[in-house]
């Protein structure tokens, strides 16, 4: 008996030092971040964490999240488009974000209560729930990294997780949004190396039922690569989060808009190299 608690002493030990709830994503998931420049200045909220986001021991991107507002402030990953049907998974949540001793990997409500013995009240108290995102008046749980942007199975299945949700306009969310990712995205990035993509929010005023999520205000997305001719080019959208219209611009001009409605300092979202205009 004494090897089996020396054994599970052990597991946890390594569990605390090597969760996906990171310090920063300085040398732990910044490779889904153009030259390996994570995203910082003018964004970090009051109480942030960074969540290198794994499903099946795997990273499949990188969300600055919220602690505070119970939302994303944004996902980085690499854009890879497929077209075709998706399975939705479970919901799933940040179990790291409730102790730091729990899996590393994303696990679903009832996983947690039941395999770990996690409450449903440390759940909740820690990040946005599924019971959040229930009977929602004319808004939908909107992907920032969406699961079309995945060519495979496992990576769309890892956007389905409510730190990377956040309650989106539903006309937007299917409409002039859904146009972006999946048209505008293609189209803009069609000679692209690699694309580099961070989207994100801007927290509004509003909230959820008892007053746990927040409603953002605006939605965005930014995006660098290296062309197939070696050049570097960068884009910009931004929408506000009652209307269904979307607005295309440069990253600089994003950026500026960005420093002007988080009111956190200058906004820097990508590495030098790509252009401001």
């Amino acid at each position: 008996m004494l090897w089996l608690l020396l054994l599970q002493i052990w597991v946890s030990c390594l569990w605390l030092g090597h969760g996906e709830v990171v310090d920063s994503f300085e040398n732990t998931c910044n490779q889904f971040f153009y030259q390996k420049m994570p995203a910082t200045n003018g964004l970090l909220p009051e109480n942030p964490a960074w969540i290198c986001q794994t499903f099946k021991s795997h990273r499949f991107y990188a969300t600055l999240y919220d602690k505070k507002e119970r939302i994303p402030v944004y996902s980085a990953y690499i854009y890879q488009f497929v077209s075709s049907k998706r399975v939705v998974p479970f919901w799933m949540v940040e179990p790291q974000l409730i102790r730091d001793n729990l899996p590393k990997d994303m696990e679903t409500e009832p996983t947690l209560r039941e395999t770990y013995s996690v409450s449903q009240k440390d759940i909740s108290e820690s990040q946005a729930v599924y019971q959040d995102y229930l009977k929602l008046d004319g808004l939908d749980r909107g992907h920032l990294n969406p699961a079309s942007h995945h060519d495979t199975q496992e990576g769309r299945n890892a956007t389905f997780t409510l730190t990377n949700i956040v309650p989106q306009n539903s006309k937007l969310n299917s409409d002039q949004w859904n146009i972006y990712e999946q048209k505008t995205m293609p189209k803009k990035s069609k000679d692209c190396q690699t694309t580099y993509a961070i989207v994100g929010a801007v927290p509004g005023t509003n909230y959820t039922t008892d007053k746990r999520v927040n409603v953002p205000s605006y939605i965005w997305a930014s995006a660098c690569c290296k062309t197939k001719q070696n050049t570097v080019i960068s884009w910009g959208a931004i929408a506000e989060n009652n209307q269904n219209k979307v607005r295309i611009l440069k990253l600089g001009a994003l950026e500026e808009t960005l420093a002007e409605l988080y009111k956190r300092g200058p906004v820097s979202l990508f590495h030098d190299d790509c252009p401001r205009t």
